[in-house]
């Protein structure tokens, strides 16, 4: 893929990050609405009542979520991976390779962090420079030789330096809130219409008539939220899928070895799941992840086998 330079991506992420940042909010608001609207018996003017009603809460609500998943996402990730910091004394090899990076290209020094597991694996996070991070495994640090490392954390560097690291927590934090709140209004409505036909069956004996509705009504949601959120996961593909790309050409860029890249990256295909962490969300921040199910068909990193393909052409 062409390397589009490096302030030309940031323009574009930057661009990116507020189309997403108000794509998103629009998105669950569209989600809410649908549900009311299905939940009033398809009445438009209850419907828009209840929806300019409950408008302030939502929007605050994902505000105050927001504001501390995007602040906090460092403390959370740290958690979910159980990395820590990575000391100068422990490794001087590594903050070398990424001090001599850094000056390079006139950027400032990422925190380092490492995951004790055997696993082969590499991560960039932060939104800005008091935040950002590499993050590497134990595993990765021992299998690779100097030259793939270098290029490793080339890699990730171009995550930072594209501001690849602070979109991605963008729509990683919008669709884990979408997710919930459409997993809360699903359980609302089928809570409260349980009641209704409780209700019904006991003053009509239409029972059997209002549990038809009631199931009708729940499909209707499922199908709803399902193809809304299949639309959030899209939005994510669309900058998910061309960033890994764009990275191990902007490793090539300032290491000037693609070759190294490519062989790291076939040292790491097969050998990077992480069996310790389940945050699945967190996993796509990795520079090989590989989805497994239904995931696996709206996968966010392109094939690693495509990506070494593209190094060797260089």
């Amino acid at each position: 893929m062409q390397y589009l330079g490096i302030q030309q991506q940031i323009t574009r992420n930057n661009t990116k990050s507020v189309l997403f940042l108000l794509a998103f909010p629009l998105l669950i608001l569209v989600g809410v609405y649908v549900v009311l609207y299905i939940a009033s018996g398809r009445d438009i003017e209850q419907t828009n009542t209840s929806f300019l009603t409950i408008i302030p809460t939502i929007l605050i609500g994902v505000a105050i979520w927001f504001f501390i998943s995007y602040f906090f996402h460092t403390q959370m990730i740290q958690m979910a991976t159980h990395a820590h910091p990575l000391e100068r004394r422990d490794n001087k090899r590594i903050y070398n390779l990424t001090e001599n990076l850094c000056m390079s290209v006139g950027m400032p020094m990422p925190k380092l962090y490492i995951i004790e597991s055997e696993a082969l694996n590499a991560f960039a996070s932060g939104i800005n420079e008091k935040t950002f991070a590499i993050t590497l495994t134990r595993g990765i640090i021992n299998a690779l030789n100097d030259e793939e490392l270098e290029g490793v954390i080339a890699h990730e560097l171009t995550h930072i330096r594209n501001r690849d690291v602070r979109l991605l927590i963008v729509t990683i934090v919008f669709v884990g809130i979408f997710a919930t709140i459409a997993n809360v209004a699903f359980r609302l409505v089928l809570h409260s219409n349980l009641l209704d036909s409780r209700s019904s069956k006991n003053i009509s004996g239409k029972g059997g008539a209002v549990v038809i509705g009631l199931l009708l009504m729940v499909i209707l949601v499922m199908v709803v939220f399902f193809l809304i959120y299949l639309i959030s996961i899209l939005f994510k593909l669309a900058l998910s899928r061309s960033r890994e790309y764009m990275a191990d050409a902007g490793a090539v860029e300032l290491t000037h070895n693609s070759l190294a890249l490519a062989s790291a990256l076939r040292k790491i295909s097969g050998h990077s799941a992480i069996e310790e962490i389940d945050n699945e969300e967190v996993k796509e921040l990795f520079i090989d992840y590989k989805a497994e199910g239904l995931r696996a068909l709206l996968a966010t990193h392109p094939p690693i086998e495509k990506r070494i393909a593209v190094l060797e052409q260089y």
